[in-house]
Order: C-alpha cells, then structure tokens, then sequence
C-alpha cells in the first residue's frame, strides 16, 4: 500500500484505506451533492491523488454503492422496526415490497445508484449475497408466526427475501404506467404472493 498522501496520516490497512475514501466521498456528497461530486473532489477530501481512489474503487459508481451500503444498515432498522406493526407474514411481505419501492428513492444514499443511472449497479448491490442477507435478517427478525406459513429455515427467509427484494427492485426500475398507488400496488402483491404465506 503506498504512504504518499493520506494527510500524513496513512492507513494501516488496505480496508481502512477503501473506508476513508467512503467518508470522504459521503462528506463531498453532503456539501455538494451527486451532480457536483467527481473523483477529483473525493481524491482531495481523502488526501490522496485520482489514481490512489482508482486502485480502490474503478469508477464513481464503485464509490457510490460502497456509500449507499455504509447507510443501508440504518434503512433497515427502519424497514424492521415498520414492518413489526403488522401482524401476519403475508402483511409483512407485501409492505416490504411497498416501504422499498416508497422508501429508496427518498434515502439519502440508497438513492445514489439510481440518481446516477446506475440501475444495474444498483441492482447487483441489491440482489448481492449481502443484502439478500440483510433482508433476510430483517423478515426474521419481524415477530410474526413464520413457521406457521411454512417459513422455517434460513433458506427459507433467505428465499423469501430474495423473491421481494427482486419484486421491489422490478417496481422501482419499471413503474406501471400510469404509476400504481400504494393500496394498488399492495393489491397486487397481496393476490400473488399472500397466498403463499397465509396460515
């Protein structure tokens, strides 16, 4: 790992390097907003040069996806602590896909894939072994009586998981036209996929 740089301050690991180039990033992001962001921009934040960022991350989107998974824990404290006001797995299945189809678009970082045309970037995050993790971690977590529609297993809710967040991310980068509601989009995912997990 080059020293040159870094503030006078080099990192000690190759991950401490990648994590000061996120904040550096998160902080140019914050006071100047995606459309005025470069490499440049982040490469003076962290104190280094272009091609130190470019060893790290190829390109901007590469930053961009390290910064919106920095913030998806906090997205899913969010989505967890939404999704325990309902009381049934099929009610739950159906506002996860609601809360992420609403909710991306307004998170801060989440977004930033999306803003940047990144779609399928994005969708390679979303759909990574990582996040479907994630979102598996969350239905468990959400006290509903799984076992009693049949959802037992970690492969169970890491397949569970995976079919909604596939559905959601088909929602957000293919609105119907005209763009369904709320209550029609949980229309439409309560006829098709309730079934599956009603008691």
């Amino acid at each position: 790992m080059g020293h040159h740089g870094w503030q006078g301050n080099p990192p000690g690991t190759e991950q401490e390097a990648r994590r000061r180039i996120v904040d550096a990033a998160t902080a140019c992001l914050d006071r100047a907003g995606l459309a005025k962001t470069s490499l440049s921009d982040i490469a003076a934040e962290a104190g280094v040069t272009r091609q130190t960022v470019y060893r790290y991350f190829p390109r901007l989107a590469d930053i961009l996806g390290a910064v919106a998974i920095a913030g998806v824990e906090e997205f899913a404290v969010r989505m967890q602590r939404h999704l325990t006001s309902f009381g049934s797995p099929a009610e739950v299945a159906v506002e996860s896909v609601v809360f992420g189809v609403r909710a991306v678009p307004e998170e801060r970082y989440l977004s930033l894939l999306l803003q940047a045309d990144e779609g399928d970037f994005f969708t390679g995050a979303v759909t990574s072994r990582e996040w479907l993790a994630l979102g598996a971690r969350i239905l468990r977590n959400v006290p509903v009586d799984w076992a009693a529609a049949g959802v037992s297993t970690e492969e169970d809710f890491a397949g569970l998981a995976e079919i909604l967040m596939r559905l959601f991310l088909s929602f957000l980068r293919n609105p119907s036209s005209p763009e369904a509601t709320d209550d029609q989009l949980r229309q439409l995912v309560r006829r098709w996929i309730g079934p599956s997990l009603t008691t």
